[in-house]
Order: C-alpha cells, then sequence, then structure tokens
C-alpha cells in the first residue's frame, strides 16, 4: 500500500507564514509595551519619592489606580476620563488625518518640482518654528472655535516632522531604476508611482508613527487653548480646583493611549514591510 503525501500549496505556506509574522510580530510588541509600562511606573514612583514632592499634589502609580479602579467612586472617575477621552481622540484624529495628507501631498510636489519645494518649505519651516501657543489666537480668529481648530493645530504639529520624513523616502528611490524608466520614456509622475512610492513606505510609516503623539499633543493644546473640552479642557479645570487625582488620571490615560497606538502603528509596520519584502527605514 502506497501513501500519498498531498504536497503543501503556495497560499496555505503563504498564509502560515503570515499567521506565524503577525503571532511573533504581536508577541514582540506586548513584550516591549510591557517593559516601558514597568520602567515607566518604577521611575514615576522613584521620581516622586527622590524629590519629595508634597503627597497632596504628586499622586503616584498606586493612587492613580486606586482612583480609578478600587475607590467606591472609581466607576464614576474611569466614566468622567473616558468622555473626556473620546473628544481629545476626535480632535487628535482630525489633526492626524489633516497634517499627515498635507504632508503627504507636499512631499509629493516636492518631488517631481524643486521650485515648489523652495517655495513652500520656508512656510513649513516658519510653521514649526513660531510657537503654537503664540499662534493659537490667530488660528482662533479665522477658524473660530469649533473642531476646525484642532484640525489646524493638531495639523501643524504633525506636518513638519512628517513631511521631512516623507520627504526624505521619497528621495530614497534607486537612481538606476529612475534612469531606467526615464530612458525608456516615463514621466516624473510615473518614476513617483512606480518608483518612489512604494520605496518611501518605510519613511511613510515613521512619519506615522511620529504623527501620534504629535496630533495627541496638538488635540490637548486645542482643547487647551480653544475648546475647552476633552482631556485638555478637564486638566486645567481639574488644575485650577486642585482635583490632582483627576489631573494625573488624565495624564496617565492619554500617555498610555498614545504609547497604545504607536506601538499598533509599528506592529502594522512590520507586518506591511514584512509582506513588501522590505527593512524597516528610520526616516530622515
Amino acid at each position: 500500500m502506497t501513501t500519498t503525501i498531498a504536497p503543501t500549496t503556495p497560499a496555505a505556506t503563504t498564509t502560515t507564514s503570515v499567521t506565524r509574522s503577525l503571532g511573533n510580530a504581536i508577541g514582540r510588541a506586548l513584550l516591549l509595551g510591557l517593559i516601558t509600562v514597568v520602567i515607566v511606573v518604577l521611575v514615576w514612583q522613584a521620581l516622586l519619592t527622590f524629590l519629595g514632592v508634597s503627597p497632596f499634589i504628586a499622586k503616584g502609580p498606586l493612587d492613580v489606580f486606586d482612583w480609578l479602579f478600587t475607590l467606591p467612586a472609581a466607576p464614576e472617575n474611569r466614566q468622567l476620563i473616558w468622555d473626556n477621552l473620546q473628544v481629545t481622540l476626535v480632535d487628535a484624529f482630525i489633526g492626524f488625518v489633516a497634517g499627515l495628507v498635507a504632508a503627504l501631498v507636499l512631499a509629493t510636489l516636492f518631488a517631481l518640482s524643486k521650485g515648489v519645494e523652495h517655495a513652500l518649505m520656508p512656510i513649513a519651516m516658519l510653521l514649526r518654528s513660531v510657537p503654537l501657543v503664540a499662534l493659537a489666537p490667530i488660528i482662533i480668529l479665522i477658524v473660530g472655535r469649533g473642531p476646525a481648530v484642532a484640525a489646524v493645530m493638531g495639523g501643524i504639529v504633525v506636518l513638519f516632522p512628517a513631511l521631512v520624513n516623507i520627504a526624505f523616502g521619497l528621495r530614497s528611490a534607486s537612481p538606476l531604476i529612475t534612469d531606467v524608466i526615464t530612458v525608456y520614456g516615463g514621466s516624473p509622475f510615473t518614476v513617483l508611482r512606480k518608483v518612489a512610492l512604494p520605496s518611501s513606505l518605510g519613511a511613510f510609516f515613521a512619519a506615522v508613527k511620529i504623527s501620534i503623539p504629535g496630533a495627541i499633543t496638538g488635540a490637548l493644546l486645542a482643547e487647551w487653548l480653544a475648546t475647552g473640552q476633552g482631556l485638555g479642557g478637564a486638566i486645567v479645570a481639574a488644575v485650577a480646583q486642585s482635583k490632582n487625582f483627576e489631573v494625573w488620571a488624565s495624564v496617565v490615560v492619554v500617555t498610555a493611549v498614545s504609547l497604545l497606538l504607536y506601538g499598533v502603528a509599528q506592529l502594522v509596520e512590520t507586518l506591511v514591510l514584512r509582506r513588501m519584502g522590505m527593512e524597516r527605514t528610520s526616516g530622515a
């Protein structure tokens, strides 16, 4: 009796490889996240102990944990933080999309035309160099205190670092391949579409990872300076009323969310670049 072993199909092999890669990437991300949390908590508690800050002002990890999870009012406290966090995440998402799209469009124009780069890059550098607090009154006068101000402020915070990284990635295309496409009659747009954009994926994901905490920072600034809503507005109000538990809990939650979103972006980057057969790059 002869036993026939069915060959493994390429599709099955690819699915198994992707699943294994996904599991490994998630495992590494969780391990790094756990290590980061442990280090942050230890440094946090050590600084409070070493500096000898008054317990009325400074709250340690256990104080924040109790306020969120063990005190009788913990459910109301969590709901308060969650309601404010939702507003901040929406504002951050608006700024993230606005800044990243603007950076991608500008970087594409820069890659197609040096004249456009020379004309617009100084404006981007000006927005980067002027403190956002100084620009806030002008922005509020122009766009008001609605969602548009979150888009503008978040977009300004995100724009310049994302623009630099994406522009760097678009310039990293292989000159040899670019010359081949040009010799065969390809236009600059063809070079951009077939060579520059695929080769800039690593730099694009670097821009995304940088933009996530930047967008949250921009949202907090917009809420603090303009809208008075979300975690930014709540923190200012809590400081004025000496609600120090709420202040520390808000800071801890928004920091944890930033780290979580950064980790998700890094996981997606690893999977996409591995799927494309590319190595991770650090950008500019």
